[in-house]
């Protein structure tokens, strides 16, 4: 029987061998000793632009599919927002031809998973526990792939729950709404609510890929495609004065849901939250700097306390024109300028008041002020609100004087009109 040499022995040999693969045992200094350990991890994922993307002949899913592995058969899990099913009651079916179609390099695992879309499947801790189960029972592992088709909440808890099973598989977005398509769908967050208190547990987790398919968007109601345009008109303000520019000028026509300008102010919206979450120099949010939530400190406070009355895209429109007022109010964007954005937000048919915006808490406050202490506790770190020093010109501030705020509070109340 062959027996182990003692340690010391093995130490020694080893530093006369030149190996240094064996610690010294009897360390001299007793503060301790620190190993840096440092590496670097670098994202990319596709972003497609396309029509009808489960025609067999339209290449994009299966080639998203074969880009790691192009000789194998993937199994794939499809879950699919409950409203997008209702809207396009074949679309089980056109999965099912497509996946026929391509059968050499997909497999749809089980069956296709209907949930149910809006701030619910955020707000039920059981919806979170059904998308595991799913995985699970469908035998979903670092290799396959989690494909959600819906708006930003089915996006957001099917990916949270991907981010999570096996930590972390394989996970495509197909966006269904102008709000998912240009903001949140291209985007590296996932979470849900808890406690009444919105995305609170989440991850960061780029998607495998996304694909945008414009024939998702024929179909929306009027409520949902207008909501979607309150997010390109914030990134516009906070980083592209020509994009906004541009907004301005048809205005009218998107208003009227003008297929063209649609598509234009999805995809300018989608590239611009993409360049600011590669180019911005924080894109897992590791600061206390949000300026993509730039408006959103109301917003979010505002669906609260409307129960989800308001959709985020209105709730996000308001909290567009409170901060503009606001930083018009504090001497950083020249007067005028607030109006102005106001308009356009008038024109693509947003109202810019509610009532949650006056109603005070137990200490006689506005409750929607609270959002600020909510906002700067989700990152941690001190107050940082982007504003606006001009038309494409976001600026971090680090306070907000209350009395201000309550003076654009009532200024979108009536006056500006």
């Amino acid at each position: 029987m062959l027996c182990p040499e003692p340690i010391e022995k093995q130490a020694g040999e080893s530093a006369r061998n030149g190996g240094g693969a064996v610690l010294d045992q009897r360390p001299t200094d007793t503060s301790g000793t620190t190993h840096l350990q440092r590496f670097a991890a670098s994202f990319e994922y596709p972003v497609v632009f396309t029509r009808d993307v489960f025609n067999p002949a339209n290449p994009v899913l299966v080639d998203i599919l074969r880009t790691r592995e192009p000789r194998k058969r993937h199994r794939v899990a499809f879950f699919v927002d409950a409203g997008i099913a209702a809207a396009m009651p074949r679309i089980g079916r056109s999965i099912n031809r497509y996946a026929a179609a391509h059968a050499s390099s997909m497999a749809i695992a089980g069956d296709i998973v209907r949930l149910p879309g809006g701030e619910r499947i955020k707000n039920e801790p059981s919806e979170l526990q059904n998308l595991i189960r799913a995985l699970r029972e469908r035998a979903i592992d670092r290799h396959s792939y989690a494909v959600a088709i819906g708006g930003g909440a089915v996006l957001d808890a099917v990916g949270y729950a991907a981010a999570i099973f096996h930590r972390g598989v394989r996970h495509i977005r197909l966006p269904t709404t102008v709000l998912a398509q240009g903001d949140g769908g291209v985007g590296v967050k996932n979470a849900v609510n808890m406690d009444g208190t919105k995305n609170l547990t989440g991850s960061f987790a780029p998607p495998f890929a996304v694909i945008n398919d414009a024939a998702f968007i024929d179909g929306l109601p009027a409520r949902e495609k207008r909501s979607g345009m309150a997010e390109a008109v914030k990134v516009a303000l906070i980083r592209d004065s020509d994009f906004f520019h541009w907004l301005e000028r048809h205005g009218k026509a998107l208003a009227a849901f003008d297929a063209n300008g649609m598509d234009i102010l999805i995809r300018r919206s989608a590239m611009l939250h993409m360049r600011q979450i590669a180019q911005g120099g924080d894109p897992f949010e590791t600061g206390s700097a949000r300026p993509l939530d730039y408006g959103h400190w109301s917003a979010h406070k505002l669906e609260t306390l409307t129960g989800h009355a308001l959709s985020h895209g209105e709730a996000v429109a308001i909290g567009v024109a409170l901060d503009t007022r606001y930083s018009t109010l504090a001497g950083l964007l020249p007067p005028g300028e607030d109006v102005r954005v106001c308009r356009l937000l008038k024109t693509l048919g947003f109202s810019l008041c509610h009532d949650a915006l006056f109603v005070r808490d137990a200490d006689g406050g506005l409750a929607v002020l609270a959002g600020l202490r909510e906002f700067q506790e989700h990152l941690g770190g001190e107050l940082t609100i982007t504003l606006l020093a001009g038309i494409g010109r976001g600026v971090e501030v680090h306070e907000i004087d209350h009395a201000l705020m309550e003076q654009a509070i009532a200024w979108l109340g009536g006056e500006w009109r």
